[in-house]
């Protein structure tokens, strides 16, 4: 047990178990500094963040600047004396004057194997490029976005079938444990932070709705590891009979035909060709209407085999 005085800043459900953790600890949480509320939903209401929930529900002060570079803000932090400030999916960059006020520095629970997949969406990324593997690491913050020096590194497979539903939730789980361990470990100064090789880094940007169109003239494997990375947000879509078709979960096939065309709509199998290889549809929704298994979707949607999928079809056909 360290009693370091703690300040943690972070956001979405993917902070919450690092926070959860830190609480049942039993250090010293003397804030908690997230986002502002944003409106959601159709009607817009203004809805929390979650990290915001947890704090108010463990009766821990909660501070929503809308910049952290504030001087007044800055000057508040100060004022609160932490020893440490961990930071967890903030979405801010700390300006040098709040990362030089914590004794013991202020440590980041970054979601990939630094320096590979800096910046806001590593998760997705990773799936989208076919990783065979990921992790955790937790840094040293610095004034760069996710340059700090680095302290400890986790790694665990990734499946070929895992999207970023699963994925997101066993990584979050995973950066607490070493958030904890990497607590532990500088305060008994048995931890040395290692700089990062910069030349080896990769940039993870924030995801685009433009992200999830599908292109039927990549490859099987490209459009599978796209449907994984945005099974969440935005997903994977593409288009059929002039409507957006959302698709949510598919597993690889070695069917051939042109890109885009329907080769099996049926009770067993809904597939549709690629550039090389096929791609099993399991989860689909239409535009307006529920997400569906296949089966379900079919039922009320007949397909009939030769049909062409991706809006660059109908423009060729016009």
């Amino acid at each position: 047990m360290t009693a370091w005085r703690t300040i943690f800043m972070g956001t979405p459900d993917f902070a919450c178990p690092t926070l959860q953790r830190l609480i049942e600890r039993g250090d010293p949480i003397v804030a908690v500094v997230t986002q502002p509320d944003r409106p959601k939903g159709r009607g817009q209401r203004l809805m929390p963040p979650p990290v915001k929930e947890l704090a108010e529900k463990n009766g821990i002060p909660v501070y929503q600047p809308l910049k952290v570079r504030d001087p007044g803000f800055v000057d508040i932090i100060r004022e609160l004396k932490p020893d440490i400030i961990v930071v967890v999916a903030f979405g801010q960059i700390l300006p040098k004057a709040l990362l030089e006020i914590p004794l013991h520095g202020c440590i980041n629970v970054h979601a990939s194997l630094l320096p590979r997949y800096r910046g806001a969406a590593p998760l997705n990324w990773c799936i989208i490029n076919g990783e065979s593997e990921t992790g955790v690491t937790t840094m040293l913050m610095d004034v760069g976005l996710d340059t700090g020096d680095m302290l400890l590194v986790q790694k665990t497979p990734l499946d070929e079938n895992e999207d970023i539903a699963s994925l997101h939730d066993r990584m979050a789980n995973m950066g607490a444990d070493l958030l904890i361990e990497t607590i532990d470990r500088l305060a008994t100064g048995d931890l040395v932070a290692q700089p990062q090789h910069h030349a080896d880094s990769c940039y993870a940007p924030m995801l685009k709705k433009d992200d999830g169109v599908i292109n039927w003239h990549a490859d099987a494997a490209t459009i599978h590891n796209q449907v994984r990375g945005l099974a969440v947000w935005p997903g994977a879509c593409s288009t059929i009979d002039d409507q957006t078709l959302k698709i949510f979960r598919t597993r690889i096939g070695t069917g051939s035909g042109p890109a885009g065309t329907v080769l099996q709509a049926s009770k067993s199998n809904f597939e549709v060709a690629c550039q090389s290889g096929s791609l099993y549809l399991h989860e689909l929704q239409l535009a307006g209407k529920k997400r569906l298994d296949y089966t379900s979707f079919l039922a009320g949607y007949p397909v009939a085999v030769g049909t062409l999928l991706g809006s660059e079809h109908h423009k060729d056909e016009q």
